[in-house]
């Protein structure tokens, strides 16, 4: 056994010793959160992993992320090498060098142009986070922890110098069979051309230790920093959810049950997943519309802080005692912050912009639900809400009866029992709001124009309670949601139209945990539907101006319905609608989902106003929406900002206005 051996064996087997340990001591704790079935369809998994973590689908959508790619797969192709190089150091004959030349020779060269290739990305990235860091990564935040991240690049860097120099010197000493495939160590030889060969054989012994226990160092760094995502990334990205994280897991109400989450390892072990994994990139606190106008929500320090939350607790937790840290509050790091929760519009942006499948929503979600149901802890206008909600089923508190003044002129419109085809779920903003009304009854008259047969269930009709849920007020959303589910199974009803994105997406998603598996549709992909196929003809296109369409969230992100309402507008004026610089799945809220339509803004600027400002500077004469809240929100903002000559208009307006009368 050699020198190098004795000092190698026992040091590999301490570090190797060393890294499990860190691995168990961060990952076994997980069975102390709550269940998650994360195990279903293996396949879809699969497909999603190598989409996401392997195809860095995501990661690669900004122009840096290539450079990420690059580095990802360099890693990926070097594990190769560098596990030939430990494997080597405790058993010298299994070297890739035994292998026939055909593989080893193309395996040289590619660990060669690779090295020099991961070199490079280091030399960018660590360019980039000195010179010209985005906001997001020279925030204070950022900069707090930009020193561990300059060390990894600093590492890897350090493993491929040492690679080169080490294979250099073999090259140079005439000990490497593949030379000729080496370009950049042959070149690196030949500059150490009339070097003694003792000092060749003391670079070689320096640069393979070098690289040995940097990279025994690396490896027991990633279990304890940041880089940890190195190790829980694809996993993560296994173990997502296979659709869109658009809903919330259903609560039971029984005698001693616990609402929400108050204390972190109520988390389920996905969530901690969740929290591991977060590489800290800053995109989804550079997409978020409550961090862009001076909220104190980041959705990366609440994922930050329920990690450090769970770490500084987990000793206790093991030994069922309660948690000395506590997650909701005002002690820092590991806390988050009541004024941040309840800044969230539920967006789901962040969801959208995360590379490696973070549900950060969901986890806002939970904490709302154990302030309002546990604590009752929530902001004071809130009280009225949830009042009017369990009084009354509508925000306002107006009495059902009111329901169907909206149609008053278009005589009986109720839904018949086996008869009618589609129920117009109008909602609470088109049945009381006045300025929504007229998008019900332009909604309604185009159904009529096309032979659709609808109806309504007028003061039946009970909110569908995506408000509340989103505020974490479970227990009034399941009242909404039990009696809706029994009324639509007693009507026999099976498909609705909805002019609401926020009671599209409920009744579609969210409706399925009681039982409902409904054909929901809104009026934007229906009324595309129809004028696609004729039954809707425009024949007096009407020119509104410079028109530009926004997208509501929870149409666009949460639902992925982008073209429909942008095919019944170009459709209704005659071209296609401009966009807004932030749009489609980039769309920027306009500050009302979440159930913050319902609440004041007290801190930040309005996101609202942000919205309309970047309308403005593009010219805007007429934005087109489809939905009630972002109306509002739009209209409401263009008063503030005196600009009242803006029109703002739902796309279902825009189309009736078009049609030819009497069609």
């Amino acid at each position: 056994m050699s020198a190098q051996q004795l000092f190698f064996i026992p040091l590999f087997i301490v570090a190797l010793a060393s890294f499990a340990f860190s691995c168990y001591q961060r990952f076994a704790p997980l069975a102390l959160c709550q269940d998650d079935d994360r195990f279903s369809n293996p396949a879809a998994r699969l497909k999603k992993t190598l989409r996401y973590a392997l195809g860095q689908q995501r990661v690669v959508k900004r122009a840096f992320g290539f450079n990420h790619l690059l580095l990802f797969w360099s890693f990926l192709v070097l594990l190769l090498a560098n596990g030939e190089f430990l494997l080597a150091g405790i058993f010298p004959v299994l070297r890739l060098s035994a292998l026939p030349g055909v593989l080893y020779h193309p395996l040289t060269l590619v660990f060669d142009l690779v090295s020099l290739l991961t070199l490079a990305c280091v030399a960018v990235a660590a360019a980039r986070r000195l010179f010209f860091p985005p906001d997001y990564l020279s925030s204070s935040y950022a900069s707090a922890r930009s020193g561990e991240a300059l060390i990894i690049l600093g590492f890897i860097a350090a493993l491929m110098l040492a690679f080169f120099f080490l294979r250099a010197a073999e090259v140079a000493l005439g000990l490497e069979p593949a030379a000729a495939w080496m370009p950049i160590s042959n070149a690196l030889a030949t500059g150490l051309k009339g070097i003694s060969v003792t000092a060749l054989e003391t670079l070689a012994a320096v640069a393979w230790w070098v690289h040995a226990l940097v990279l025994l160092v690396f490896i027991n760094l990633l279990p304890r920093s940041k880089h940890m995502h190195i190790l829980t990334a694809i996993p993560n990205c296994y173990f997502s959810s296979l659709e869109k994280p658009n809903t919330q897991p259903r609560e039971t109400f029984t005698h001693g049950q616990v609402f929400g989450v108050g204390s972190v390892e109520r988390f389920s072990w996905k969530d901690i997943l969740d929290a591991y994994t977060c590489t800290e990139c800053g995109r989804c606190q550079d997409v978020c519309p409550a961090r862009f106008t001076g909220k104190p929500l980041n959705p990366r320090q609440v994922v930050h802080d329920i990690k450090v939350n769970f770490l500084e607790n987990v000793s206790l937790l093991k030994n069922g005692e309660q948690p000395r840290l506590p997650l909701i509050g005002e002690a820092g790091e590991g806390c988050n912050s009541e004024d941040a929760l309840w800044a969230c519009t539920t967006c789901g942006a962040c969801l959208q912009a995360c590379p490696v499948l973070i549900e950060h929503l969901p986890k806002i979600v939970k904490m709302r639900r154990h302030l309002v149901e546990t604590e009752a802890r929530f902001p004071g206008e809130l009280l009225n809400l949830f009042e009017n909600m369990e009084q009354r089923s509508n925000p306002w508190g107006i009495a059902p009866s009111e329901r169907t003044k909206w149609c008053s002129q278009l005589g009986n419109r109720d839904f018949v029992t086996g008869t009618t085809e589609y129920l117009f779920f109008v909602g609470c903003s088109g049945a009381f709001d006045n300025r929504n009304k007229h998008v019900s009854v332009a909604v309604a008259t185009l159904l009529d124009q096309a032979g659709i047969s609808w109806g309504i269930l007028g003061k039946d009709e009970l909110c569908c309670g995506d408000s509340v849920r989103r505020l974490g007020n479970e227990f009034v959303f399941d009242l909404l949601a039990q009696k809706n589910a029994a009324l639509f199974k007693e009507r026999g009803v099976k498909k609705i139209i909805t002019q609401c994105p926020h009671c599209f997406s409920i009744l579609l998603n969210d409706y399925r945990q009681y039982g409902l598996d409904l054909e929901v549709i809104h009026h934007s992909q229906l009324l595309a539907e129809l004028v696609a196929a004729g039954r809707l003809q425009v024949t007096a296109a009407k020119a509104q101006g410079q028109v530009i369409f926004h997208d509501s969230c929870y149409l666009g992100r949460h639902n992925d319905v982008y073209q429909a309402p942008r095919q019944v507008v170009a459709a209704a004026t005659g071209t296609p609608p401009a966009e807004f610089t932030r749009h489609g799945e980039n769309s920027f809220c306009c500050g009302a989902g979440g159930g913050r339509m319902w609440m004041e803004e007290h801190l930040g600027t309005r996101i609202n106003l942000d919205r309309v400002r970047e309308a403005l500077g593009q010219g805007a004469q007429t934005v087109c929406v489809a939905c009630p809240y972002c109306l509002t929100m739009f209209e409401d903002g263009f008063k503030d900002e005196k600009a009242d000559s803006v029109k703002v208009r739902d796309i279902a307006e825009v189309l009736a206005e078009a049609m030819a009368p009497g069609r």
